[in-house]
């Protein structure tokens, strides 16, 4: 009999976890939890160490078409980093290899947009 009172306890805890799992949220709760996914820009950052690690991202533009870029991640979030900003840091690097942070700046939007690299 306790065999027997344990098997039916163990069926109804696996019926309810069954129960929650086919449970789904409402398009209200899903809608107020949704963040969309983005990629920052590293410019958006007040400083930024040179010893970064970096990956290889991919994406689409308006009209469809792939591109590669580069990224870091920081707490969580991906930041963009354009080449020109890449060829501005190994500038300063070629003249002061013991730089250890900088700073970028963005003016501009689009492809009007321009990034400057400070020493810090």
């Amino acid at each position: 009999m306790d065999q027997e009172i344990i098997d039916k306890y163990w069926a109804d805890i696996y019926r309810i976890e069954k129960e929650e799992k086919k449970k789904m949220a409402t398009l209200k709760e899903e809608a107020m939890a949704y963040e969309p996914k983005q990629t920052l820009n590293i410019a958006d950052l007040p400083e930024v160490s040179v010893n970064l690690e970096l990956f290889d991202g991919e994406g689409t533009d308006k009209d469809g078409n792939m591109f590669t870029y580069k990224y870091t991640k920081i707490e969580g979030k991906d930041y963009r980093v354009p080449a020109t900003v890449l060829e501005e840091i190994q500038k300063i690097l070629k003249l002061k290899p013991e730089v250890e942070k900088v700073k970028v700046t963005k003016t501009g939007s689009g492809m009007a947009t321009k990034y400057s690299v400070d020493v810090i």
